[in-house]
């Protein structure tokens, strides 16, 4: 019975993100406050039947004492908050965070559990995806809610087009993860190259920099993090799936924009489909011939790859900022693949209306929820807006340096983790190391974090390299010749 319970507790800590995906995301407080009573269900049942042992680690306590803290200085800034019903949602949403972050340290101390974890939120991010994309694929059998302001682009389920891409970029990465792990069946392995078909469409759909962008980020964290022949391989196949996939879908507007009468769209919609077919088959088959020739070596990187990859990444956010500041905001843009060749926005005058709000309460912030109130007062053009589109200058406004210091501990602490797992289990710790990175890199540039649906998986990730802490080196050690010769 205890075994069946903590099964099942597994499966729903990794299926939950993808269930609250098809309720807006989770965006609204109905379908949250749900969610958070099952995370901290599922808390309650890790430690009544998997044992209440407390993490053992710095880096686990860092991290979880750091959101845990971040969580009660939201609630508290109900106190100053403008609106204090928007502070109060506010730590709510923050305590669902802390409470799925817990349970995934409590219920992914095991290897079997922690490799569930990078197929079951990639399945997830497909299925979201798949979905999305469907009524695309099939107008005349599917038709979906939109909203104006998306202009065609890919929304559906999570009703946001850049949360669809980052879901789709998570997955992306997670599917690359897999295709390239050589203790992973063969079978397994080209279903996940497989699947970069229809997420590098989704990714495509979204028309999200940002997006785009976190899922570089993620591939070259990837790499450095398995630097292997077999993940070079698996990350080759899957982006070659991706943008064959981008490329066959392109010229057909009716699937790009939704443009078109329902009769041209399903004609285009067949013909995406079947070429979507035959680039996920094709893209199967042939990692399968890679992995048969087991070609398996290691990929020699320079000592500090690590910082390097680092450096990279930061260094693109900060020209992609810095160049797309200067171009002019509130200026209309298409929704189609123009956007790819533009770094116009408007989140540069939210960021400044963040910093004016920091300027002044530069300690404790405006309050949870309090920037829209200060974006009503300060903006520059009429457009209507309740989040800063950064979590660190959203955070920097709402909560001030505390707020601040409080969030970037728990990254902190989730960071250190990751970097004691790549050196003790850098085979479990790839994956999560990878798509976390994915997360990290797009928070900064929108609003990842009052959409559940996707903050959850990188929660989840996060959970998983802390409760690798807490795995004996023994069970971390993989079986001797792995699974890389199973049919």
């Amino acid at each position: 019975m205890r075994v069946g319970v903590t099964y099942a507790a597994r499966l729903v800590l990794l299926g939950g993100a993808t269930v609250l995906a098809f309720f807006s995301g989770g965006y609204f407080d109905q379908p949250r406050a749900w969610a958070g009573l099952v995370a901290w269900v599922l808390v309650a049942v890790a430690v009544a039947f998997d044992g209440p042992a407390l993490p053992r680690t710095r880096s686990a306590w860092l991290a979880l004492g750091g959101l845990a803290l971040f969580g009660a200085w939201t609630l508290l800034s109900i106190t100053w908050a403008p609106i204090a019903g928007n502070a109060y949602h506010a730590g709510q949403l923050v305590m669902l965070y802390v409470g799925v972050l817990l349970a995934a340290m409590l219920l992914l101390r095991t290897k079997a559990a922690q490799r569930l974890v990078e197929p079951a939120l990639a399945t997830g991010a497909l299925v979201v995806t798949g979905y999305g994309i469907a009524e695309r694929l099939l107008p005349g059998v599917l038709q979906f809610a939109r909203s104006v302001s998306a202009q065609g682009r890919l929304e559906q389920p999570l009703t946001y087009w850049n949360a669809m891409g980052e879901l789709a970029a998570l997955g992306f990465v997670l599917c690359a993860r897999i295709a390239g792990d050589g203790e992973r069946p063969r079978g397994v392995r080209a279903t996940a190259a497989a699947a970069g078909a229809p997420l590098g469409l989704g990714l495509y759909l979204s028309f999200s920099r940002g997006a785009l962008f976190a899922c570089a980020a993620g591939l070259v964290a990837l790499i450095v993090a398995a630097p292997r022949r077999e993940q070079l391989e698996g990350i080759l196949v899957a982006v070659s799936a991706a943008v064959l996939s981008s490329i066959a879908a392109a010229p057909f507007k009716g699937v790009t924009s939704l443009a078109g009468s329902l009769g041209t769209r399903e004609r285009q919609g067949a013909i995406v489909l079947a070429l979507l077919t035959v680039i996920a088959l094709a893209a199967a088959v042939t990692h399968r011939q890679l992995a048969r020739r087991a070609r398996t070596a290691p990929v020699r990187l320079p000592r500090h790859a690590a910082w390097v990859a680092l450096i990279v990444i930061c260094a693109g956010l900060a020209v992609a900022i810095v160049v797309g500041s200067k171009e002019s905001a509130n200026r209309p843009l298409s929704g189609g693949a123009s956007r790819y060749a533009t770094l116009q926005s408007n989140r540069y005058a939210y960021w400044r209306v963040a910093f004016h709000a920091f300027g002044d309460e530069p300690l404790h912030g405006v309050g949870a929820g309090g920037w829209s109130v200060w974006w009503l007062r300060y903006r520059p053009f009429n457009d209507f807006a309740r989040d800063a589109h950064s979590l660190p200058l959203q955070t920097l406004a709402e909560l001030g340096l505390v707020g601040v210091a409080l969030l970037g501990a728990f990254f902190t602490g989730v960071g250190l983790a990751a970097r004691n797992a790549s050196r003790v289990a850098p085979t479990l710790a790839a994956g999560p190391i990878a798509g976390f990175v994915v997360y990290a890199a797009h928070a900064p540039l929108d609003w990842d974090w009052q959409m559940p649906a996707v903050t959850l998986v990188a929660i989840v990730l996060g959970g998983a390299l802390l409760a690798l802490g807490e795995i004996s080196p023994r069970a971390r050690a993989p079986a001797p010749g792995g699974a890389g010769g199973a049919p």
